[in-house]
């Protein structure tokens, strides 16, 4: 499908001096897409050019207009040399190719450059003409819409759900090309920076290509990577879930699927129809609890299969009559068949979305995770993607397998990453093993009468826990009871999962954040040596942060983990692990017991008088926390549950160096709580370490709510103030005397001052939850840590709020919030003169924290002339993907941007601290004048995937690379049901800076 791309460049505006005789500038603008390249006419002597110039025009085919950017290079003349850059601009025509979507881009660009940062604007007017054709064989893949936004886009329904989709890209990086053996800093970093745009667009065409094969339309869960594999090559890789997207237009069907989640709220199913008149069942999905179990009198048989061979068979224990009703086990039979020959057809039951309908996730088995160390020295050819995809082909088997085990036949909440130190990377791809619907698998498969019989006499919010394994021969030891809310089916006594909290789920309380933490030193090795050792580290880092989870889950008085996601991350001399999910306590899993503590020393009165008050502790800790999150469950006596199912072997997971032939665990007090308690082993110091690490971990303020997934469990009742900040935090260990101990106290200190500082400056926002937590680690020198933060704060309804919060503590302090929120947080100003300084400045620290403000003010840089960016402030960013108090109408397209900026006078740029938060600005600002320029007023599911910072401090220098992503949308609030509109700069050109940022 050929076309016509016209671009027009208007004006520009706040130019830099490049004429130091004149203090003015001669500017003039390159526009260049593919080969060709058009020039304006050179503006003598102003800051702010007039160009309108004519329209260029690029005759070129739909393939090109999606690999290519539009580059945009704003110049000074110079009669005597070499032209100067002043800086460039690169707009992603894609969004132009979709069929409901913007027709013109035009706006206020920020010019970039990566040794400067924003050097003034230039506005441009971008069109495109598609003329059909009738040629099959096309490359393009225009029209296939992608989303980051892990649930199906709201204003959309979901036909069909096909599959996982991946793809990967690989090429050389200029910075390590032998040509650029004398560096220049600007063309290696442009060089970079044009390279990922191009292949960014070639990897989402060649993914929109393999959609299209599957006869779908969008990808939703995209999720694209840059992979830094040093003088191996430069690999941008994606995957998402490829899927069938119908636009809801009626407005009956379009108010309640727009709408902001909330507990009462029923969302439209995946493929429903919108029309209520046509189902009878209304807008509930008949299989939302849909359950079916194992009878031990019943004999097992494989079911056979084509796939035989394969990982895709049915387990051994797959088919059985279900005991919860006559009529009840063949449709549920029927249901497992369908189910898998629906996923067999696909090499990867994978699906990248985290939150769904009820109806699409019937059974949930449990977190599948795998991981591999490889060897980048050891690839034959870096120019070609084979040798990677055979890698991540292993790692996606192994899954497979893991899923299987649990008697699934899909794995959902899907992710991976890569680690990269060197020679060494660290492949990782984790989710959830699960059983699916199959009505949203294939296309009119199911049949009405069996979605009314499965539709009759099923539980409510209780179905996804139980269990789809045979409890007879389980792949590992739980203890199972009768669910506490059907009580036909079997749960285990705790549940993990990556996904977030299904809409139907009942929970008990609130829930929280919480995060396992752990460093393990490593020796200096190179090669094979070093990934060995690596590979020797991994299993027993990956069990330490499990059992830290599953201890701070009992001691918070839980028994779920929502939104899990494990990082390990590799450094020359050092691995580290961060864990972080939402506890919650399901009503279908039973009370969790307490933890109960056994020494193995010597018979010592003190250290026994010790074990006893450390024992105290942890019971009134356990008490404080069920008061603080309101779990309080209702009795249910065991004769109505059924006693739990007796194992072979009793044992705990917990146990810390336990035989299982000790018999010391009988004379344990299991008596706390009404189920058998945790056992911790006290063997060593480092165990007692970690009793006191367990103890040490501080719930949150007054007032304040934490979680990583998009919504807090237990509250429901929004309001429209919402305020997204960035934090990144970097630390300098010093090298003496470094042990385990020590870094994992260094570790859990940075992140702890991190939030402690982040709840301080939200204070006034009191009652308030920061949902969306999202924390990345990374090593990007020796002795070097780095932690990215994401989120957003919300506030909630007061009233309810002053119900929870009686305490004269809370009080005094939301008294002071109020007193002192001139003192506060994102209203300082980002361009002052000086930096402030920070609340809570850790030893050898820095930090660098970044607001998005959700208000009207101006989006500046500190080092930017004045009124740089003035038009891009109404933008509003979001982790989220919703805007509460507001409905999205539209879908503009996926932004995803990839800039770096380097300095070579850090010290005068504020230290790290400042550069970093400088960088950080400008990055907001041009994703907000992107934004803008499509006509959108929101960018939602919001996130900074990779922030690679390094730094030479003898030679004053730093680079940072950035990669962000999220989807643009037009949004509309509920209160009055206009679009707000977009803020226009006043004549004087003089923006406020009320709404700043959060500084140092």
């Amino acid at each position: 499908m050929p076309g016509k791309l016209k671009v027009k460049i208007v004006a520009g505006r706040h130019l830099p001096v490049m004429d130091r005789a004149s203090d003015l500038t001669d500017a003039f603008v390159e526009v260049k897409f593919g080969n060709t390249t058009f020039k304006t006419d050179v503006y003598l002597k102003s800051l702010n050019p007039q160009w309108n110039s004519e329209w260029f025009k690029f005759e070129v085919d739909d393939e090109d207009l999606q690999d290519e950017p539009l580059q945009i290079t704003v110049l000074d003349h110079d009669t005597y040399s070499a032209n100067d850059a002043i800086g460039k601009v690169y707009i992603d025509i894609d969004p132009l190719l979709y069929s409901e979507a913007a027709t013109v881009i035009s706006g206020w660009f920020p010019i970039y450059d990566t040794i400067h940062g924003i050097r003034g604007e230039i506005n441009v007017v971008v069109k495109v003409d598609l003329f059909n054709d009738l040629n099959r064989f096309r490359q393009s893949s225009c029209g296939v819409k992608f989303f980051c936004t892990t649930s199906i886009p709201k204003c959309y329904r979901a036909v069909i759900i096909h599959g996982f989709v991946e793809e990967l890209v690989v090429n050389e990086d200029p910075e390590y090309q032998w040509i650029d053996r004398i560096r220049t800093p600007r063309a290696s970093n442009e060089a970079r920076q044009r390279l990922i745009s191009l292949m960014s667009g070639e990897l989402q065409r060649k993914i929109g290509l393999k959609v299209l094969e599957m006869r779908g339309n969008a990808v939703v869960g995209y999720l694209q990577c840059f992979d830094l594999e040093g003088e191996s090559g430069l690999v941008v890789r994606a995957i998402g879930t490829a899927c069938t997207l119908d636009k809801l237009s009626s407005p009956a069907a379009f108010l309640p699927a727009c709408n902001s989640p909330s507990k009462d709220m029923k969302e439209i199913p995946f493929n429903e129809d919108p029309n209520p008149n046509t189902h009878s069942s209304g807008p509930s999905t008949p299989l939302k609890n849909q359950t079916y179990s194992f009878s031990p009198s019943k004999s097992y048989s494989r079911q056979s299969s084509s796939s035989d061979t394969d990982l895709s068979l049915t387990p051994k224990t797959g088919m059985g009559s279900g005991s919860a009703g006559k009529e009840g086990g063949p449709f549920k039979a029927l249901l497992r068949q369908q189910t898998q020959s629906a996923l067999e057809q696909r090499e990867f039951p994978f699906f990248t979305l985290t939150a769904f309908p009820p109806g699409f996730l019937v059974h949930v088995g449990g977190v599948v995770s795998a991981r591999s160390v490889k060897l980048l020295d050891r690839i034959h050819n870096p120019d070609e993607p084979e040798t990677r995809d055979a890698w991540w082909a292993e790692i996606r088997q192994e899954i497979k397998s893991h899923a299987k085990a649990l008697g699934c036949h899909a794995v959902v909440g899907y992710s991976e990453s890569t680690s990269i130190c060197e020679e060494v990377c660290i492949l990782s791809a984790c989710g959830t093993a699960a059983v699916l619907n199959p009505r949203f698998l294939q296309d009119g498969t199911m049949e009405g009468c069996l979605e009314q019989r499965l539709e009759e006499n099923l539980p409510t919010g209780c179905g996804f826990c139980h269990i789809p394994y045979d409890e007879l021969n389980m792949p590992f030891p739980a203890h199972l009871t009768y669910c506490y809310s059907c009580r036909k089916q079997k749960v285990p006594d705790v549940l993990f999962t990556t996904i977030d909290l299904p809409t139907d789920a009942t929970v008990i309380g609130k829930g929280c954040l919480i995060q396992a933490r752990l460093c393990r030193l490593k020796k200096k090795a190179q090669a094979e040596a070093n990934a060995t050792a690596i590979s020797n580290l991994l299993p027993f880092m990956e069990y330490e942060m499990h059992t830290q989870l599953m201890n701070k889950l009992k001691l918070k008085g839980m028994n779920a983990l929502f939104g899990l996601r494990i990082q390990i991350t590799v450094g020359e001399n050092m691995l580290m692990g961060l864990a972080s999910a939402t506890g919650v306590y399901l009503a279908a899993l039973p009370t969790p017991g307490g933890i109960q503590i056994a020494g193995k020393t010597p018979n010592d009165g003190s250290y026994e008088q010790h074990i006893s008050h450390m024992q105290k502790k942890i019971n009134d800790t356990i008490a404080k926390n069920k008061e603080l999150y309101e779990i309080n469950p209702p009795e249910i006596s065991e004769e109505i549950i059924g006693s739990p199912i007796p194992e072979p072997r009793q044992r705990s997971r917990l146990l810390r160096s336990q035989s299982e032939s000790s018999d010391e665990v009988t004379e344990l007090d299991l008596s706390h709580g009404k189920k058998d308690a945790f056992v911790l082993e006290i063997d060593d110091t480092d165990a007692m370490e970690d009793v006191h690490s367990l103890l040490t971990d501080v719930p949150p303020p007054s007032g304040f709510y934490s979680c990583n997934t998009e919504i807090m469990p237990g509250i429901n009742n929004w309001t429209s103030e919402i305020q997204m900040f960035t934090s990144v935090r970097v630390i300098r260990l010093s090298s003496l005397n470094l042990t385990n101990q020590a870094l994992n106290k260094n570790f859990n200190d940075l992140c702890e001052n991190l939030l402690k500082s982040l709840y301080f400056k939200l204070r006034s926002m009191i009652p308030c939850c920061l949902c969306h937590v999202n924390f990345t680690v990374s090593l990007p020198e020796d002795e070097l840590i780095q932690v990215t933060v994401t989120a957003v704060a919300i506030t909630f309804d007061k009233n309810q709020a002053l119900q929870t919060t009686k305490t004269h503590a809370e009080k005094s302090l939301q008294r002071a919030s109020t007193d002192n929120e001139e003192l506060l947080q994102f209203p300082l100003e980002l361009c002052s003169d000086s930096l402030p300084s920070h609340p809570f400045p850790p030893a050898k620290a820095v930090t660098v924290e970044k607001a998005s403000p959700m208000g009207e003010g101006n989006f500046r840089n500190r080092s930017a002339p004045p009124c740089a960016n003035s038009t891009v402030g109404v933008v509003k960013m979001t982790p989220l993907s919703f805007i509460p108090g507001a409905k999205i109408t539209k879908y503009l397209g996926i932004i995803n941007m990839f800039f770096i900026r380097e300095t070579t006078s850090l010290r005068e740029e504020g230290g790290v601290s400042g550069f970093l938060h400088a960088f950080i600005a400008e990055v907001f600002a041009m994703v907000r004048a992107h934004v803008a320029a499509l006509g959108g007023n929101a960018v939602v599911s919001y996130i900074m995937k990779q922030c690679v910072f390094m730094e030479n401090p003898n030679k004053n220098q730093a680079q940072c690379l950035i990669n962000v992503s999220g989807d643009a949308v037009v949004f509309v609030r509920e209160s009055d049901l206009e679009v707000v509109p977009t803020q226009q700069p006043s004549a004087n050109c003089q923006p406020s800076c009320t709404e700043g940022e959060v500084t140092t």
